[in-house]
């Protein structure tokens, strides 16, 4: 039985990561992950404005934002974990406060009912207090807030190396393999 896991892209800058992350996945053999993908309006606009038109894998099942009927609205459907990936902080507020008022806040708080793994990759610097009082709230319900903040430590030699190091680590957070760099590797 494939692993089945949601991506959801919202209107924060770094749509890149998310390309990264649906091409690692989509390069997995069909039978051993069903990804599906939820992009919200401000993202589909965000997202061609830094990387230009979306390319989909035929692999992944896409959502609209308002399809309430789509299969990441259920608990029942057996998501494992979902990354929102760049998370907007209006996002992140909305899935704080309990607001389902889209299918990606929807599928996210399904996944805080249901126990299961939601990863946040926030995009926003500098922080205010609402802010974080919204990550301590998702934090205790479950969730994993991960800042987009790539890492030095593998010296990446150019950019999308650099970019690699978040989604490689969002890859190990929901129990991937990747070939992120990990201490004791190189010193």
């Amino acid at each position: 039985m494939p692993r089945k896991i949601i991506v959801a892209v919202t209107g924060a800058s770094g749509s890149i990561y998310a390309k990264h992350l649906l091409n690692k996945l989509s390069s997995l053999k069909k039978e051993l992950i069903k990804v599906s993908l939820i992009i919200s309006d401000s993202g589909k606009k965000v997202w061609e404005y830094e990387i230009g038109e979306i390319d989909i894998s035929s692999n992944i099942q896409l959502y609209s934002n308002d399809n309430y009927f789509a299969p990441v609205a259920s608990g029942s459907a057996g998501f494992e974990s979902m990354v929102i990936i760049p998370c907007t902080m209006g996002t992140l507020g909305r899935i704080a406060s309990g607001t389902s008022d889209d299918l990606i806040s929807r599928a996210a708080d399904v996944m805080l009912k249901e126990r299961r793994k939601l990863v946040l990759v926030t995009r926003e610097a500098p922080l205010n207090i609402i802010h974080i009082e919204n990550m301590k709230m998702i934090t205790l319900a479950g969730g994993i807030i991960y800042p987009a903040s790539p890492s030095f430590y593998s010296k990446p030699s150019n950019k999308e190396e650099l970019e690699l190091t978040v989604v490689n680590r969002v890859l190990d957070i929901i129990g991937f393999e990747s070939d992120m760099f990990r201490w004791g590797d190189k010193v």
